[in-house]
């Protein structure tokens, strides 16, 4: 029976969550997938996922957002096959920033101007779709380190927007 990895925190900050991955087993690994989720304005789950090559690994997952739970589960790929799943959950640290005020306002039937307030010299999240079903399960998206976007639709349709 191959056992699931064991995943260490080793340090967590505002934007950031170190973490190692071993097997207690003598089976060969050659490798991680490692999959980092979170929930964005409790309407969409977002997730980032890493490939690591090797059987020890110390990884560091940057660009992260302050005192937001994160969920890290990992599965490792050995001669014999794949490991079961592991999880681990942790806060990031600091204050998290408030959100942001969206403004959307039609240009056109096929263009709306977006623009927020919030924070500099951060990464924003554009979401758009046209129902809550589709906003939460599938949405257009682009992203930007602007307080603005134009954000291209399709004509006789209604939007909700998030950022």
């Amino acid at each position: 029976v191959i056992p699931p990895p064991v995943i260490h925190i080793e340090s967590y900050s505002e934007d950031s969550i170190s973490f190692s991955l071993k097997m207690t087993t003598n089976i060969k690994v050659s490798g991680y997938v490692v999959n980092v989720y979170w929930t964005f304005d409790t309407h969409r789950q977002e997730k980032r996922t890493l490939i690591i090559e090797g059987e020890k690994s110390i990884q560091k997952v940057a660009n992260l957002t302050a005192h937001t739970p994160y969920e890290i589960s990992a599965w490792a790929k050995t001669e014999l096959g794949d490991s079961p799943l592991s999880f681990v959950h942790v806060v990031t640290s600091g204050t998290r920033p408030a959100s942001p005020s969206l403004k959307a306002k039609a240009i056109n039937q096929t263009a709306v101007e977006c623009s927020w307030t919030g924070p500099r010299n951060v990464v924003y999240g554009i979401f758009y779709a046209t129902s809550f079903l589709e906003l939460y399960r599938s949405p257009h998206n682009t992203t930007t380190t602007s307080h603005n976007i134009t954000v291209l639709v399709q004509r006789d349709e209604q939007y909700l927007f998030l950022v």
